[in-house]
């Protein structure tokens, strides 16, 4: 084992340690997705299951893989994607290479408030502050936390579950994606190993071509959403019912498409010599945040209240998707993609 991840091997905290009552999807659920997310994760490390890494030449493959896992369970998606992101992160950044048993989280929200300061000392780098959305706060074992040195923004590889790290109780009160568990998180004074250098991060290619993972993400929560319009069309001919399926079938296909040329030009061009990579990102996810946000209206105007009211599943998948695309910027990624295109091509 790299001796970075041995420093940093350690479980993550138990189930008696989740808040039951942080939000209205009961611990339990929590519970179920952390042992998904476990069997997922062991299924990664040995084989089983495969999530190539982005460049690789099998980007479509990867892709194809979280929305798989996004059609099976939003939450589920939101800790793997995770998950596998860190372990493409450690490698873009020369880290260290997850071990068989370890779940790994990106901690990298930075919304205003607290935030999380780190200190260069002679015992090594420490961690202070506030973490906020730290999806699977009790069931990974490690973590990448972006967090602000003297120098700039760093990123630095964390163990989880102790002293300095604590999920904070009741800041995760959401009815959608509940079951990411993803609340605050006290940091104190908590060991940490650097990942690159200054803003390595965000500026590394993958950054980009991550993004446009998660987005694949919402394509496959789209597509659990479509399960009751696609009942309802095959019960009988009705032109409302066929024309909304028709619509949403469109776009989705659309999405479909769009994702593997996006792989493709990943693949081709994994160091983003071309300067395109932001570009890419950016007009990908906006589409599929929109493609998402439209079948969410049309299987809800085709199906009425019936399927919200009576099928727990779909009542999740809708509320999950509808959280979920919120980490689209809306109108700030819009109005930054507006003005890159409008920019002579050369400059991205």
């Amino acid at each position: 084992m790299h001796e970075v991840s041995t420093r940093l091997s350690a479980e993550p905290a138990g189930p008696e340690d989740l808040d039951e009552n942080s939000g209205p999807r009961p611990g339990a659920a929590q519970q179920e997705i952390a042992q998904e997310f476990a069997s997922v994760a062991a299924d990664i490390s040995s084989g089983a299951l495969e999530f190539p890494l982005p460049g690789s030449g099998r980007t479509s493959q990867r892709f194809a893989a979280l929305r798989a896992i996004a059609q099976r369970d939003l939450c589920l998606a939101r800790l793997v994607e995770g998950h596998v992101d860190a372990t493409a992160i450690l490698a873009e950044l020369q880290g260290p290479t997850p071990g068989p048993t370890e779940r790994w989280g990106v901690w990298a929200a930075e919304p205003p408030g607290e935030g999380v300061t780190a200190t260069r000392t002679a015992a090594g780098w420490r961690l202070e502050g506030l973490k906020q959305y730290c999806s699977g706060a009790h069931s990974c074992t490690h973590a990448l936390v972006t967090a602000t040195a003297e120098d700039g923004r760093r990123l630095f590889a964390v163990r989880t579950g102790g002293a300095g790290c604590r999920p904070v109780k009741g800041t995760w009160q959401a009815i959608g994606m509940a079951g990411s568990d993803t609340p605050d998180v006290r940091i104190t004074d908590l060991p940490a190993v650097p990942i690159g250098g200054v803003e390595a991060y965000v500026r590394r290619p993958g950054f980009q071509h991550g993004g446009i993972g998660v987005a694949a993400c919402w394509y496959g929560g789209a597509l659990a959403v479509t399960e009751p319009l696609r009942s309802a069309a095959q019960r009988g001919p009705d032109p409302h019912t066929d024309a909304r399926l028709g619509t949403v079938d469109m776009q989705l296909h659309a999405v479909g498409a769009l994702l593997d040329q996006a792989a493709a030009e990943i693949d081709q061009d994994p160091l983003d010599s071309s300067g395109a990579a932001r570009v890419r990102s950016l007009r990908v996810r906006a589409f599929i945040e929109e493609v998402c946000s439209a079948t969410l209206s049309h299987v809800g105007r085709a199906t009425g209240a019936g399927p919200l009211c009576h099928d727990l599943r779909h009542a999740r998948n809708v509320a999950d998707l509808s959280v979920y695309v919120r980490q689209h910027h809306a109108e700030r990624n819009l109005a930054e993609l507006g003005g890159l295109v409008a920019r002579p091509e050369e400059t991205w």
